[in-house]
């Protein structure tokens, strides 16, 4: 039976990595940009314009799927760092969410959404964290988190109503042919070009963009329907990349700021990020997330998927290359 894989946000961090990943496979790949958005120069790929907040704008992505094995791989949505609920990030990351159950629930589609590890309640400090089986936006912090929250819960939901979904919560995604705005990533390309001000105590689980993509597959392929996966690696300080980064192409050492420093400096920097027309690295949000418990366990997903997170020393060697390629390289 012919195979289809849906990448939702096709032109994002993880959505490309996705699209690397599967072509020249023996799926067809679909990936839908937003309307704005150049289509990448591939043949193999059949990309459509559209916005998960217009399901009408979606439904060319089915097309002639009636006899096929359909999988939606939803990735797109807003990464945000600010503390609140914005309308925009909840109609893309919620609404948008549940346009896309509709449309896989219409379509006979497998769905696997790519939820994160920040829609988990926190546990104490010393508790590694697995898998939860029910989530809501009042139990964690930051409006990224309280989205991703909801929306797991509506996929969840429509599992048990019959739908054939899976979820997958990547932790910190890192890796190179980023080009949508990753946070981390720019903090590594800050540092790179001699950018960064300063580095701060406190660190996250970080994991390859590339390993997530697989572990979106191999959940695809082997996840059972109704159940989470945890996409992580494990936690490393942020001093510890910045020493890998000084370690692969050299750099100068940054003054380290204890938190409560930090949270003091943070309305600067973000005045200073403001002047130099570039985002804030270091928000109230972003500082709790460094210092909240990132302690994930993808056991789960190395034993029914079969996931395997490389070191992220190479993720960071790979990234460096990729920020450093000559201009005009796409690869």
């Amino acid at each position: 039976m012919k195979r289809v894989f849906i990448i939702t946000g096709a032109n994002g961090h993880l959505g490309g990595a996705l699209v690397r990943l599967l072509r020249g496979g023996d799926a067809e790949i679909r990936g839908l940009i937003l309307p704005s958005e150049a289509a990448p120069e591939n043949g193999e790929v059949r990309y459509i314009r559209g916005d998960v907040r217009d399901p009408k704008s979606m439904e060319p992505l089915f097309a002639g799927t009636e006899s096929a094995r359909v999988c939606v791989i939803h990735t797109a949505g807003i990464v945000d760092i600010s503390e609140h609920v914005s309308p925009a990030i909840y109609d893309v990351n919620v609404n948008g969410t549940r346009n896309v159950i509709a449309l896989c629930r219409e379509h006979g589609a497998r769905l696997v959404y790519v939820s994160s590890v920040h829609a988990i309640p926190e546990g104490d400090d010393n508790e590694v964290q697995a898998e939860v089986g029910a989530f809501s936006p009042d139990r964690v912090i930051g409006g990224y988190a309280k989205t991703k929250a909801e929306a797991t819960q509506a996929v969840l939901d429509a599992a048990r109503d019959g739908l054939d979904a899976v979820v997958v919560q990547p932790s910190g995604i890192l890796g190179p042919y980023e080009a949508s705005g990753n946070h981390m990533v720019q903090m590594v390309a800050d540092y790179v070009r001699g950018r960064l001000p300063a580095c701060v105590v406190g660190g996250y689980d970080f994991v390859d963009v590339r390993d997530v993509a697989k572990g979106c597959v191999q959940a695809a392929e082997k996840g059972r329907s109704g159940e989470c996966y945890i996409l992580s690696n494990r936690r490393y300080e942020i001093r510890d990349l910045l020493k890998m980064i000084r370690a692969i192409c050299g750099g100068r050492r940054l003054p380290v700021l204890p938190m409560w420093m930090a949270k003091a400096a943070a309305p600067l920097l973000q005045v200073w990020a403001k002047m130099r027309h570039e985002r804030p690295l270091y928000t109230r949000y972003s500082l709790y997330a460094l210092c909240s418990n990132s302690k994930f366990s993808h056991d789960k997903a190395t034993m029914e998927l079969g996931y395997r997170p490389r070191d992220l020393f190479q993720t960071m060697k790979d990234t460096v290359a990729w920020l450093r390629r000559p201009k005009g390289t796409s690869r």
